[in-house]
């Protein structure tokens, strides 16, 4: 059996979607499963762009088996060797004992590592803008180190204007027949998991995000076609903005987010309090977590979102709340940067959670904390909501000064 999409006269889409996993990367929940593309371009020779995880390998090759039709499989071309991506290199070597491998340099040793076939006798290596052609096709390569490991490169169809671009504009979500973006309500169901996808995954990245789109911009582009999530063939400049976005660290929404860590709930209404405030003063589109709830990649994505960050925690064990921490070392890893942020701080008899946090925040690139961080001693009474008015009318003069 095969479920294959063509994509247009010769290139089809050969990937597979798997809906069991519950952690990409063993680390990131992704409740609507995850796509892995692969693309089979049918011309005087045949290419194969990137192969796919384990988890699908056995409808890869019956689709592959199926376009090729009896032909035989000529070029693989590897972009990234992340194994959701080269699982499945070796035993398309096996199945295809005469298959050449088109790849840099970096991605040889790597295929040297987590192989022991023999790659030497089969490769064909290519540099930045070097060429290759199958036939009507002509190929150019485009070096994109750390977006996001060192050895990827995107692959640009001179012929029909396609930009095989690895992990760049890629998405959590498994794949339901319509496999392009314009087939898909995407800006409206899709763009919070490309968010999340981008954030968590790349989003450390946004310098070399940054020198990949301007090399691309240079490229007259008909079609995207990533490794994970829908092909882009329409409103390409909207989803490219977005990645300028996200890779320059610019908020998307010029308004609130509140994460808070609480224990008994005390904490939880000051943050529920301060949200209130802030309404009253107008601010619109207010977001609001539990650190203890929500897994922090959901977080973190909103956090590249937002303007404006408000992190509330109980003290605990003399640190900062575990789950709190957890986020805010995960915002450290992630290199977010150019917010505005505000502390709350809770501690029944030696709150420190406060102090800790400004810490952690104030290693963050162009991160303003406000001035005033909130104490709570046990709970905030209603002859005591002072420092909380001050802190919301500081927050809100902030917000609707963006605007």
């Amino acid at each position: 059996m095969y479920c294959v999409k063509k994509i247009n006269s010769d290139l089809y889409w050969v990937g597979g979607s798997d809906r069991r996993i519950a952690l990409f990367e063993n680390a990131f929940p992704v409740p609507n499963g995850v796509s892995y593309n692969s693309y089979l371009l049918i011309d005087e020779k045949t290419v194969l762009f990137d192969t796919v995880d384990h988890s699908i390998s056995d409808i890869f090759f019956d689709n592959i088996a199926h376009v090729l039709d009896g032909r035989s499989l000529d070029y693989l071309v590897i972009n990234h060797m992340e194994p959701d991506h080269c699982a499945s290199i070796r035993q398309a070597v096996m199945i295809y004992p005469d298959l050449k491998i088109v790849c840099n340099d970096k991605t040889v040793r790597m295929i040297k590592q987590f192989f022991d076939f023999d790659i030497d006798s089969r490769v064909i290596t290519v540099k930045e803008n070097d060429t290759f052609s199958s036939g009507r096709h002509e190929f150019t390569f485009v070096m994109a180190p750390m977006v996001h490991w060192p050895e990827v490169m995107v692959t640009y169809d001179l012929t029909d204007k396609i930009l095989f671009s690895a992990d760049a504009f890629g998405t959590f979500g498994a794949l339901n027949g319509n496999i392009f973006a314009d087939e898909l309500d995407f800006e409206t169901h899709w763009i919070d998991d490309a968010r999340r996808y981008y954030t968590n995954i790349v989003g450390k990245y946004g310098p070399q995000v940054q020198a990949l789109l301007k090399k691309a911009s240079s490229l007259e582009i008909s079609m995207i076609c990533p490794l994970h999530g829908p092909v882009f063939r329409e409103n390409i400049g909207w989803f490219v903005d977005k990645y300028q976005k996200w890779s320059t660290y610019t908020p998307e929404e010029n308004s609130v987010l509140i994460a808070y860590a609480s224990v008994y709930g005390n904490t939880k209404t000051v943050a529920e309090a301060l949200a209130f405030r802030l309404a009253d003063k107008g601010i619109k589109n207010i977001q609001m977590y539990d650190v203890s709830v929500t897994h922090p990649s959901y977080i973190v994505s909103d956090c590249f979102k937002y303007s404006h960050l408000v992190f509330a925690s109980t003290t605990y064990n003399a640190g900062i709340f575990t789950s709190m921490e957890n986020l805010l070392m995960d915002l450290k890893a992630h290199n977010l940067q150019n917010r505005t942020a505000a502390v709350i701080q809770n501690g029944s008899w030696a709150p420190t959670s406060g102090k800790l946090m400004t810490e952690i925040l104030s290693q963050l690139k162009n991160v303003t904390i406000l001035d005033g961080t909130i104490t709570i001693k046990s709970s905030m009474k209603d002859n005591e909501t002072d420092s909380l008015d001050a802190l919301a009318d500081n927050i809100s003069k902030s917000v609707l000064s963006n605007r």
